[in-house]
Parts: structure tokens; C-alpha cells; sequence
């Protein structure tokens, strides 16, 4: 009879979907030379931009892309590739905050809650089912229409409801590693609890933890740019990749590039991080090299 996807604990079903999902060592260059333009953008973008991502030509509006505006201008007659470059540290720093705050919270939470068990893996695991009842991306749509916060609140929010997914997966983990050999060797020796967490399982278990952050990060991106693309993110006339999909939208026609532009490089940065994820995953899970 065959094995549904529920019955198969939450780091094996990872584990297999991992193997299913082995990408090329092209795409994975690919992936880190795209990472590294926009990090390198968002780092020095101030310095490359060829025009001021504000400035306004009110005589030069919608205009296609050429020599002097490689993607062309906007409906105000600002500069579409300065602005894609000022949007790039917006793209790395909501969605990094949003993975890094899981990736602790969840190694913290899940981790202990599946050494632990009993009471402790009990609440914690009420709490995380409550969360997954919730609509995420809904709920943060609601909190940060009626608040009224931006970008950061959305951040923020995003940050609280994606604990949940990071908590189930290393629970699950820490069940598998809880009954080793290595585990109840270090509980003979008297080696302290905390340690036995979050230092031995936690290593052992550090490739689950990364992928998923890469995971979690391109999700992230997305949700944040969907949230701006709305209205709800950043402020109007920001630079923003999600705000300028929404800003020149109307100009499809008359610019094209003024809507793939951030379309594109949304998509082309959450896949670039997520195959990344993948090959962390790869290149240092033990189960990985040895083909699972």
C-alpha cells in the first residue's frame, strides 16, 4: 500500500522532497551570481545608480528604455533602472529579518519542544497548530491595513506568523536525532540539557535548518513585495520592487520594461535563494552525500 505524505515524519517528507528537487551545479552558479549582483547592489547601490531613484523629468515620462535610461522612466519620469537598484536592500533586508527570526524561534521552539516532550512539546505544539489555523498572508494584510504601519510592521507580522513552519519541521527533527546513539551517550555523560539542543542536535540537524531559512526568505520576499504591490508595504513613491510592479502597471504598454523589470527580478531572487537552500542542504546533510 502506498506511504501518504502525512504518515511520513516532517524531516523524512523533507528529506525526500529535497532529493526530488536536485538542481543542476549551473543553476546553482547561476543562483549565486544573481545573489551576489543584488547584495552587491543593495550594498553599493547609492554609488552606481546613474541617476537619483527620486528625481523627476516630467518631460521625459514613460519613455521606452534606451542609452541614456537603459529601462526606460516611469509615469513621474524617474529613472527605472536606479530605482530597481535602490530597491534591491529592501529586497534583502525584510525578507533576511523575516528568515532569521525563524530560524532562531523555530530552532529555539522546535527543537525543545521535541527533546523535551511531555508538557512542554504539548503547548508548544497547541500554539503551533493555532498559528497554522491562521491565513497568514490575510492576517497581515488585516493588521497592516487597519494599523496602517508599512513596511516594517508588515515585516514584523510576517516575521511572528512564519515561526510556526519552522517550529513543526525541527520538532520533527529533534524526534529523529532525540533516540541516537550520540544523544544518549551525552546524556550518560551528564552533559547538560541545553547543550545536548542546541549545540549537538542543532549541528546535526544545521542543513534542515539553513534550507528552510532559504525557504523562508524567498517566501518572504514575495509576501512583502505582494503586501507593497497592494499598497500595504512601503510608502508610495518608494523604490520598492513590489511598489514599482504596481506603479507602472499602467504603463504596459508604453514601457514594458517598467513592469518586468521587478516582476523578473522578484521571481529570478526568491527561485535564486531557494536553489541555494536546496544545495546547502545538499552539499552538507550527511544523509545527502551519502545519497540518502
Amino acid at each position: 500500500m502506498p506511504i501518504r505524505a502525512a504518515e511520513i515524519p516532517a524531516p523524512q517528507l523533507f528529506r525526500r522532497v529535497m532529493a526530488v528537487r536536485r538542481v543542476p551545479p549551473a543553476f546553482v552558479t547561476v543562483s549565486w551570481i544573481i545573489v551576489g549582483i543584488v547584495v552587491f547592489l543593495a550594498i553599493f547601490g547609492p554609488w552606481v545608480e546613474p541617476y537619483d531613484p527620486q528625481a523627476q523629468d516630467l518631460l521625459d515620462t514613460s519613455a521606452p528604455p534606451s542609452s541614456e535610461h537603459w529601462l526606460g522612466t516611469d509615469g513621474l519620469g524617474r529613472d527605472i533602472f536606479s530605482r530597481m537598484i535602490a530597491g534591491a536592500d529592501s529586497a534583502i533586508i525584510g525578507p533576511l529579518i523575516v528568515a532569521v527570526t525563524g530560524m532562531i524561534a523555530g530552532s529555539a521552539l522546535g527543537i525543545g519542544s521535541g527533546y523535551m516532550g511531555g508538557h512542554t512539546d504539548m503547548v508548544i505544539q497547541r500554539l503551533v497548530d493555532f498559528m497554522f489555523a491562521l491565513p497568514g498572508l490575510l492576517i497581515a494584510i488585516v493588521i497592516v491595513g487597519v494599523v496602517g504601519g508599512g513596511y516594517w510592521l508588515a515585516v514584523f507580522v510576517l516575521s511572528i506568523l512564519n515561526v510556526a513552519g519552522g517550529v513543526r519541521l525541527l520538532r520533527g527533527a529533534a524526534l529523529e536525532q532525540r533516540s541516537l546513539p550520540y544523544v544518549e551517550a551525552a546524556r550518560t555523560l551528564g552533559v547538560p540539557r541545553w547543550r545536548i539542543m542546541y549545540l549537538h542536535i542543532w549541528r546535526n540537524i544545521s542543513p534542515i535548518v539553513f534550507a528552510n531559512a532559504a525557504l523562508d526568505f524567498a517566501l518572504a520576499l514575495v509576501a512583502l513585495s505582494s503586501l507593497s504591490y497592494l499598497g500595504l508595504g512601503t510608502e508610495p513613491g518608494v523604490p520598492e520592487w513590489g511598489r514599482m510592479l504596481s506603479e507602472n502597471q499602467s504603463l504596459l504598454f508604453q514601457n514594458p520594461a517598467g513592469v518586468l523589470a521587478p516582476a523578473l527580478a522578484i521571481v529570478f531572487f526568491a527561485t535564486s535563494v531557494t536553489i541555494i537552500g536546496d544545495w546547502i542542504y545538499d552539499r552538507f546533510s550527511y544523509s545527502g552525500r551519502t545519497g540518502r
